[in-house]
């Protein structure tokens, strides 16, 4: 076998680690002299226009977050103090699929929430599931290349799909999720919503713990078999936007329950899970839910493309009492979703109403670039400091630093006691009745069983055998029927294959 060529920048260096992000220890931030994650990031923002690299498929709608519980011990974030109410603007999407994809696609969907509050605008921006695929941003161009179509062939194919699985056990939790039920929602109205990552909440008193967001639909859980999915999206590829606008309209406006888990700053370090993992969650046993309020979508927008196709999210955008936490994928986050949007929508994507601050007084410096349409701060300095009455820093934090425990260097996730990759999926396959494991099983084997290399297959069933043996043995099965039937006859029995996976 010829030695393999060694991986480099586009600048011709060597790579040193191309599975973990350079932090300040094991434990601490991403750091920004990560040239090669940075590169890595820029470059994959940038590689597709004008839509969205991920996330293309948009439905998005204008509502309340209004505060029914005390939950201000915790934060002093002025969105989340008793009988506060905010404005938010919701966006759904599907993660794979191009404009004009089917919405009824098997696929995780996008959660994101514009608040637009007093202290300027709070985006908090994550999926209908409470985990991910990986757990450290360095990975995610690989990932959604392989999900997205293949360079040669231009369609998804499901030899990528599963090969990139195979090889990242850590996949192993959400593709359970995904090859669910809550796979295909029967709506966005009928699914929940999950800030995913762990974040931090900092009281008045300037004391941290680490927090979770959960939004409960209280319309109900529902979702689609891949039979129904396909019939209602080929019949209208935009049911869910459809399903969404006539509720608004008349009158029947979706709620969620807005939650969250608590976990004290010193319960970090031996909390069984590594809590910062994203392809974790935390257990509800050890860290309840808290209700915090109700948010309800009760206005559509008024045109689609001004304000759901040129809205951007961006999880830095942080307020007094919330913050970041050491999670690998939401450092990544910070720096790759504003990016992208600058490209998108060019650095003044900020300005445009949808994306404007609406109940905070905006002042800064920055003045120009493409498609500044204000007054450009008029004749006023732009500079800091000066002698003519601009706009000064508050010297106040957002938010509690983060802690720094050694070098810098590239590390994987520190291990915690019960830290393996297919432990908690296990544990969500084994809380399925045997009705919905039927389904799962079916779902993933007529995905698999299109894999044209048995080694991947191999590999992939591996995974969910480690998870649980009954799992893996009945997905194999699954697939060798599959494989043999259509084997025997090739205009038979040909597995489904669903647009998002």
């Amino acid at each position: 076998m010829s030695e393999r060529p060694t991986l480099t920048t586009e600048t011709g260096t060597p790579v040193t680690d191309n599975q973990h992000s350079e932090t300040a220890g094991a434990g601490g931030p991403v750091l920004l002299q990560d040239h090669h994650l940075i590169e890595k990031l820029a470059h994959f923002n940038r590689e597709q226009i004008p839509e969205r690299i991920v996330h293309a498929v948009g439905i998005a709608a204008y509502g309340e977050l209004e505060v029914t519980e005390d939950v201000s011990r915790y934060t002093k974030a002025k969105l989340f103090q008793p009988g506060a109410k905010t404005e938010v603007f919701a966006r759904f999407s599907t993660v794979a699929g191009s404009k004009g994809a089917p919405d009824t696609a098997r696929d995780p969907r996008g959660f994101a929430l514009k608040f637009y509050t007093e202290d300027g605008n709070y985006d908090l921006v994550g999926n209908n599931t409470p985990i991910f695929f990986i757990r450290d941003a360095i990975k995610f161009p690989d990932f959604i290349h392989s999900q997205k179509y293949d360079p040669r062939t231009n369609q998804q194919e499901p030899d990528n799909v599963w090969d990139f699985f195979g090889l990242h056990p850590a996949t192993t939790h959400q593709f359970t999720w995904l090859f669910g039920d809550r796979g295909r929602p029967s709506s966005v109205r009928h699914m929940d919503g999950f800030g995913s990552h762990t974040f931090q909440w900092v009281n008045a008193e300037g004391e941290a713990v680490w927090v979770k967001y959960h939004f409960k639909t209280n319309q109900g859980i529902g979702y689609f078999t891949n039979a129904e999915a396909e019939e209602v999206g080929g019949r209208n590829p935009e049911a869910h936007l459809q399903d969404l606008r006539t509720s608004i309209e008349a009158g029947e406006f979706p709620s969620w329950s807005v939650e969250v888990q608590i976990m004290p700053l010193a319960d970090a370090a031996t909390y069984r899970f590594n809590p910062f993992d994203l392809t974790k969650v935390w257990s509800q046993k050890d860290y309840p839910r808290i209700k915090v309020g109700t948010m309800t979508l009760n206005r559509w927008p008024e045109n689609y493309f001004a304000e759901v196709e040129q809205s951007a999210f961006n999880p830095a955008h942080f307020v007094p009492g919330i913050g970041p936490s050491p999670d690998k994928m939401l450092q990544g986050r910070l720096f790759a979703y504003g990016d992208a949007h600058r490209y998108r929508l060019t650095g003044n994507a900020n300005l445009l109403p949808v994306n404007s601050a609406k109940r905070a007084t905006v002042a800064n410096y920055r003045r120009d670039g493409i498609m500044q349409f204000t007054d450009n701060g008029g004749g006023s300095k732009n500079y800091e400091p000066n002698s003519f009455d601009g706009p000064v820093e508050t010297g106040q934090e957002l938010y509690a630093p983060l802690a720094s425990d050694g070098g810098s260097g590239h590390f994987a996730y520190e291990h915690h006691a019960d830290d393996d990759d297919f432990r908690q999926a296990g544990d969500l396959y084994r809380l399925l009745d045997a009705d919905a494991k039927d389904r799962l099983v079916d779902n993933i084997a007529g995905s698999l069983a299109q894999v044209s290399r048995d080694d991947i297959i191999e590999r992939a069933v591996a995974n969910f055998r480690n998870a649980d043996a009954e799992y893996g043995a009945r997905v194999e099965a699954a697939v060798k029927d599959l494989r043999s039937g259509a084997l025997a006859d090739p205009a038979a029995n040909v597995p489904e294959k669903t647009a998002g996976f």
